[in-house]
């Protein structure tokens, strides 16, 4: 399967801080990935970089083929790149429904007609149909965080990066998240996810990245990933023997 995304020794440093130091990363089109690691591993600057929020000190990105290293984070929304965030930030007082038309009119670059039937197929896949019409105001954390994947795929994005999206959640509340992000992966979406809830991630993904003060630690099948004494060490505080 032909890359979406590519990263190229990409590194992001702040003076002496190693924030990202050389990651190389590629994600299939159709893929579900994982990325886990202890806070300060680098994990939320990596989404700023891929998103155009942050410019990389070196290195390279490319999204479907293209040199997106440079280009502003709107002309790569417009490209597809969807992301959520770690604390959902909605237009409190908008309805549920004026928040995705901002995602799909100034995110997507959709005409105002040809986003409403957008809209509406995204809210009723989030589970939010029945609340288009309330202010966003109003929402509960977990309706907050499903509005925060709305508006993100009322962009229509080919590659959408969930960032702790899980977080705060009790476990019915998170599985019913997964329920909804394997719906949306099933119908074509390239995911990445960054998350802490392992046992959600690996219902999801194929694929696990560990990352560590800023590098990539270890990847590949979650089970196996999550079974290396080193990940085990880092992430879990387990010594190796």
């Amino acid at each position: 399967m032909a890359a979406l995304l590519q990263l190229q020794a990409v590194s992001k440093h702040y003076g002496a801080l190693k924030a990202v130091d050389d990651v190389n990363v590629a994600v299939a089109a159709g893929e579900a990935l994982a990325v886990i690691g202890p806070n300060g591993a680098g994990k939320t600057t990596l989404f700023n970089l891929i998103t155009g929020d942050s410019a990389p000190t070196r290195g390279r990105i490319e999204y479907g083929g293209l040199d997106v290293t440079a280009m502003p984070p709107h002309a790569r929304s417009r490209l597809g790149i969807g992301r959520s965030y770690q604390i959902p930030h909605p237009f409190a007082n908008m309805s549920v429904f004026e928040n995705l038309l901002v995602g799909a009119i100034f995110g997507g670059g959709a005409s105002e007609r040809e986003s409403y039937k957008r809209c509406s197929e995204v809210l009723k896949i989030t589970g939010l149909y029945d609340k288009a019409n309330l202010p966003a105001r109003t929402l509960t954390l977990l309706q907050r965080k499903r509005l925060e994947m709305a508006r993100a795929l009322a962009m229509q994005p080919k590659l959408l990066l969930l960032d702790e999206i899980a977080g705060g959640l009790t476990e019915y509340e998170c599985a019913e998240l997964v329920k909804t992000i394997k719906e949306i992966h099933g119908r074509g979406t390239t995911i990445v996810w960054i998350e802490h809830i392992v046992h959600a991630l690996v219902s999801v993904a194929s694929r696990l990245i560990v990352m560590d003060f800023g590098q990539v630690l270890a990847e590949g099948d979650p089970h196996e990933v999550m079974a290396n004494p080193r990940v085990r060490e880092v992430y879990m505080g387990i010594p190796v023997s």
